[in-house]
């Protein structure tokens, strides 16, 4: 196990809230621009710090994400807190930035087919497309994550070899990536699979660069975190709710939820910054804007124990 550039013994993490965007892109229904921004601001006031706001894509391919202009426009300003936006090309990046985006997050994955049938190209086709909004960042002085998705297994590769995603990593974090976010997208990953994936991904990219994003498919999300953790990972991806499903598997959860992903961290000892109690109201709060349960365990539990003691001191 390599964890080079890895401060173990640091007990800061920093967690992406990317609720806003991942999140909420492939809901069906639409969520109002004022709901969004409501949920960004109170995700903000939880304590987050790293809030991905928007998807510059194409209203065609991403109808949710139309707002984006709005979105950005609106967004709660406070010191210490960073908006990200998803840009896919460099026509998404001079949008993002004329709109006011000081961060911007590009998309590759380790998979061919993937690449293919997600944005409809190769995998060094979408790198070579990622140049361009590199080198204008750079001019800009915009901050640039890089994505990588099916790090583990692919819907239709199935298992993808370690080596592969380190070295779509690398790529990214050569041509500037401040940080690599390493995406089990269809969720299929173990603490074992996920680790042997890191080891070589931390190989050729610092531990410190590293970020986890885990999906909850096959419930192993909070044991990955767990493991990444251990390993040296200090940033990890998360959604409030756990929203956002899976698109591979029908009803399957997606994103883990941001607050089973602090209870963890907590638990470890580890500092956040967060405020869970407000962010269980959050949880909760964006779970009926959408008509639904909460997507979290921790937040249906602790919901079930105010009601409890309410109930009691009647």
């Amino acid at each position: 196990m390599s964890i080079e550039g890895a401060d173990v013994d640091n007990k800061a993490v920093r967690i992406v809230e990317v609720g806003p965007r991942d999140g909420l892109q492939n809901e069906k229904q639409p969520v109002a621009t004022q709901t969004k921004l409501e949920l960004i601001e109170r995700l903000v006031q939880a304590g987050l710090r790293v809030v991905e706001a928007t998807s510059f894509v194409s209203p065609k391919w991403v109808p949710q994400m139309a707002d984006h202009g709005d979105i950005m426009q609106r967004l709660p300003l406070q010191p210490g807190v960073a908006y990200s936006v998803l840009t896919p090309n460099l026509k998404g990046f001079e949008a993002a930035v004329a709109a006011g985006a000081k961060e911007v997050a590009v998309f590759a994955a380790a998979s061919e087919t993937f690449s293919q049938r997600n944005i409809n190209c190769s995998v060094a086709e979408s790198i070579a497309r990622f140049r361009p909004v590199f080198d204008a960042a750079r001019r800009e002085g915009v901050r640039v994550r890089g994505y990588v998705s099916c790090v583990v297994g692919c819907p239709y590769e199935g298992p993808i070899a370690p080596e592969r995603v380190a070295d779509v990593s690398a790529q990214l974090y050569e041509l500037g990536s401040y940080e690599v976010s390493l995406g089990d997208t269809i969720g299929v990953g173990t603490p074992a699979s996920i680790v042997r994936m890191l080891d070589a991904v931390a190989r050729r990219v610092p531990v410190r660069h590293l970020a986890g994003h885990y999906h909850d498919t096959y419930g192993m999300a909070i044991a990955n975190v767990h493991a990444s953790y251990e390993f040296g990972l200090r940033s990890f991806d998360s959604s409030v709710s756990g929203l956002g499903g899976c698109p591979y598997a029908k009803g399957a959860s997606g994103n883990v939820a941001t607050e089973d992903v602090v209870y963890l961290l907590h638990g470890l000892g580890a500092q956040t910054g967060i405020d869970l109690d407000l962010l269980v109201d959050t949880s909760a709060w964006v779970s009926a804007a959408l008509g639904r349960e909460p997507g979290s365990k921790l937040t249906r539990a602790m919901l079930a124990r105010r009601a409890m003691h309410t109930e009691a001191g009647r």
